[in-house]
């Protein structure tokens, strides 16, 4: 009977060990990795950026007003698993950027913000839609749900500075609403074609039954060599 008990006693440790373990690895080190992978893709587009001018293609001078209709420069081919933006959303402070990524693989979102496939390309006509951890792998947005009507979200290229208003969200759904991702997303309330911006993350917090949304419409673009938007300036 004392072996059956120190026996079960061991097996109980064990298991409490590894559970507390798991719990270390995916509250502590998986933030730890993915915060220098995020950091590694900003600075490798920054470089990527400085080896040469940023100069907007013809037409791509600043603009404003909703659905800022100038049309913005030709981008290069979006690679999957390569990032390609650059994301603030002073909401969240002045100090939160994130890289943006092509593909909305596993992989992927430990890395950054995931563009999906298919979705428009950042400040063309159509629906630019963006998908990121709520937790773990450095919980990008994990404060999804501070966001309100009128902010900004911010995007550069490396060429043009790109700058969405929110007009709806957060927007609790299920994951099998893929609408929310349409050109045009009827359930944000747009009814024409325009520049949208969608971002989407996991619902509860630590959970994935549900999906928060939130929609922007391109407000107003700029390029680089103007120096930062109105939006980013504290």
């Amino acid at each position: 009977m004392r072996v059956i008990v120190r026996t079960v006693s061991e097996l109980c440790i064990t298991v409490g060990a590894v559970m507390v373990l798991f719990v270390v690895y995916v509250l502590f080190w998986t933030g730890v990795r993915a915060d220098g992978a995020m950091s590694d893709q900003i600075d490798q587009l920054q470089q990527q950026w400085a080896k040469g001018p940023l100069r907007p293609a013809a037409g791509a001078q600043a603009s404003a007003g909703r659905g800022a209709s100038a049309s913005p420069p030709r981008q290069p081919s979006y690679h999957y698993g390569r990032a390609f933006a650059i994301m603030y959303i002073p909401r969240l402070g002045f100090t939160w950027n994130k890289p943006v990524l092509q593909g909305t693989g596993a992989d992927v979102l430990r890395k950054g913000l995931a563009h999906y496939a298919g979705t428009a390309r950042l400040g063309q006509v159509g629906n630019f839609a963006v998908a990121g951890h709520r937790r773990t792998y450095g919980d990008p947005f994990k404060d999804f749900p501070r966001l309100r009507r009128g902010d900004a979200v911010v995007l550069t290229d490396g060429t043009t500075w790109f700058t969405y208003r929110i007009d709806k969200g957060p927007y609790k759904t299920v994951p099998s609403d893929v609408e929310v991702i349409d050109p045009v997303p009827r359930k944000s309330g747009y009814t024409r074609p325009g520049r949208y911006l969608t971002l989407t993350t996991c619902d509860p917090e630590w959970g994935h039954s549900h999906r928060l949304i939130a929609w922007a419409h391109l407000d107003s673009t700029q390029p680089v060599e103007a120096g930062e938007p109105k939006a980013l300036r504290r």
